[in-house]
């Protein structure tokens, strides 16, 4: 199981939101590129970056931190965050994003992503999946689309994608652990995706739990940042 770390990124700074609400905002770190450089130094060989900015504004805010970790780490990035048109598209590539993650503009635009998924390949684009109980969200998690998790997986499958980044918003940042038993069900439904697990992972044991269940990666985020997760204690899994 993929090991990926999380960045995300509010006016050029390393910060974690709790269960997706910008209000409750914590600023760990004012230099992403150190803390992405800590995280290649630990062995660790991907970086979800979200551009919260970004996602406010419908368009990129912070290529300029992309940029600056593709230029000074070997970390193959996935980025997201206001990523709604084709010109937004090749900028994220351009800043050194290898893949992108199309979350609200999955939900709004099908066909846009169709094409992307055409064009750039599912190993470049990925879905970004951010549910609350049964339901997608969107527009930086600020709404409620009609779109089921289950509903939207089938729908990207049969257009292409493979990978999905499946975030429970209602447990993202709040150290409570993931919703393995969502994941559980998402695995034996959809047995050709690949599911990423975002959102509450807390413990060593979290990831041995989600890696048992057949997970295709884990994103870490806050627990790495508050010490519930160690960089040393990931080395099983690198």
């Amino acid at each position: 199981m993929e090991i990926i770390p999380a960045i995300d990124i509010i006016n050029g700074q390393c910060v974690r939101l709790s269960a997706g609400d910008f209000a409750r905002q914590t600023t760990y770190d004012a230099d992403p590129v150190a803390v992405a450089q800590r995280f290649a130094d630990a062995g660790l060989k991907r970086l979800h970056l979200v551009d919260l900015d970004g996602a406010r504004a419908h368009k990129p805010v912070n290529l300029a931190v992309l940029e600056a970790i593709a230029r000074h780490t070997s970390l193959d990035i996935d980025a997201g965050g206001g990523i709604q048109t084709d010109e937004a598209l090749a900028q994220v590539f351009n800043a050194g994003a290898r893949h992108v993650t199309a979350g609200s503009l999955a939900v709004r635009e099908p066909a846009t992503v169709q094409r992307w998924l055409a064009t750039h390949g599912a190993e470049a684009v990925f879905l970004g999946a951010d549910f609350k109980g049964a339901h997608i969200l969107i527009n930086a998690w600020a709404e409620q689309s009609t779109l089921t998790l289950a509903g939207f997986i089938e729908q990207y499958l049969l257009l292409g994608a493979t990978t999905f980044i499946c975030t429970d918003v209602s447990k993202d940042g709040l150290l409570q652990g993931p919703a393995q038993r969502t994941y559980q069900q998402l695995v034996q439904q959809f047995p050709k995706a690949r599911f990423v697990a975002s959102g509450g992972v807390t413990t060593i044991a979290d990831l041995e739990a989600l890696a048992e269940i057949g997970m295709h990666g884990a994103i870490i985020g806050k627990a790495l940042y508050e010490g519930t997760i160690a960089l040393p204690d990931l080395r099983q899994f690198i």
